[in-house]
């Protein structure tokens, strides 16, 4: 029976073992020591990473390969790629490519690719204290400061003049290497696709929503968008484009990026699985489980046709509580209620505290709604907002 290495699986990576199962293989997986022994219990094997930087990772998934070649190798976060691809790199199995891979993982090599390559991105400059980049950053404002490597919107800031830029450089000048950005403004969109040997097999357009700067924290996604004629052949043109200067080959990429007033303006590229529960929005959206699909890429199993167009429209919501003490949150059985309603799920709880939300980790929760018409799932978003109240106290 062929065997499937799992490079992280967490919890929402789980839908990755069912789709495994059913397809009839043998899975294997490389898990940090705090998932370790739940994960155990769902795979045949499995091998713990030593810690959580990619190197880390790596070790572990060279190990877990030692004795027990895979027929595929799939990536789930961020943090599980580059180990992932350097396996599939040495083995021959398919995959986006240890290019792909390595460049996906530094913000910083992407623009330095991207700008050789001609891609519409941002004006940036890398440095590794604050302090040196004041003169180049005011003369910019408003600019993005972000880190090299993270994922989730975690150290994303926006820096609208120059007190808040002297507020940044007190505060991060000793960070480590960062990247200064010119502020992109337009609506705010993530491309993913499945690509099988440099071709894409299907692709969706994701509108995006995040809550107010100076954070960039993802509280609303809508799959299934569908532009004007214009500007979706733009679109596609553009995130062709960027997937051919990356080098991807085989698997999934989330790209985002913002359609800004001369064209699409890249912000970054992954090729691993998105967060936020796209992956079941985009499942509800085409008709297909994308985990499985995923597999099969890695496995280099037949895929079957791809879908024409969606066959209904989700959205996500992932909501922000009140800095404080959770207490409740209202609403949920009007929620539950309504036709659109898919499921939900919770972070935070009761009797926890909340910080100010500034990075994907710190919001409340998922709500997931999906319907036949882009209209009734717009309806049942703005439902889900107005009813949901999250109370917090102060404490």
């Amino acid at each position: 029976m062929s065997e499937l290495l799992l490079v992280g699986v967490g919890f929402m990576g789980r839908p990755y073992l069912t789709a495994a199962r059913r397809l009839g293989l043998q899975v294997a997986a490389v898990e940090g020591a705090s998932r370790a022994a739940d994960t155990a219990e769902l795979v045949d094997h499995i091998r713990v990473a030593p810690g959580n930087h990619d190197e880390q990772w790596a070790q572990g998934t060279w190990a877990a390969a030692a004795d027990r070649r895979p027929a595929g190798v799939v990536a789930f976060t961020e943090n599980n790629v580059l180990g992932a691809a350097l396996l599939q790199d040495r083995l021959g199995l398919p995959g986006p490519s240890l290019h792909a891979a390595t460049v996906s993982r530094n913000k910083a090599l992407q623009r330095g690719l991207f700008a050789a390559a001609g891609i519409r991105q941002p004006e940036y400059l890398m440095t590794d204290d604050l302090e040196s980049a004041r003169e180049w950053a005011t003369a910019r404002l408003p600019v993005v400061v972000k880190p090299l490597s993270s994922a989730g919107s975690e150290g994303v800031e926006l820096v609208e003049d120059v007190n808040a830029f002297q507020d940044a450089v007190a505060r991060r000048n000793h960070e480590g290497p960062l990247l200064v950005e010119t502020a992109v403004a337009g609506p705010e969109y993530s491309w993913e696709a499945l690509l099988s040997e440099g071709k894409v097999w299907l692709a969706n357009l994701t509108a995006k929503e995040t809550a107010e700067p100076p954070h960039f924290v993802e509280i609303a996604h809508r799959t299934g968008i569908q532009l004007d004629e214009e500007a979706a052949a733009e679109v596609t043109e553009f995130c062709t484009a960027v997937v051919a200067a990356l080098g991807m080959r085989t698997g999934i990429v989330h790209l985002e990026f913002r359609l800004a007033a001369d064209g699409p303006t890249l912000m970054e590229i992954a090729v691993r699985t998105p967060g936020d529960y796209l992956m079941d929005l985009l499942s509800l959206t085409y008709g297909l489980d994308w985990f499985e699909m995923v597999v099969r890429l890695a496995m280099a199993m037949p895929l079957p046709e791809p879908p024409p167009r969606p066959v209904a429209y989700a959205a996500s919501y992932l909501p922000v509580a009140p800095p404080g003490v959770l207490v409740e949150m209202r609403g949920m059985a009007e929620i539950e209620a309504h036709p659109a309603f898919v499921r939900c799920g919770w972070w935070k709880n009761p009797g926890d505290a909340v910080p100010a939300a500034t990075w994907s980790a710190e919001r409340a929760g998922y709500l997931i709604v999906s319907a036949e018409t882009p209209a009734l799932r717009d309806e049942a978003l703005e439902f889900v907002r107005k009813t949901l109240t999250i109370v917090s106290r102060p404490g």
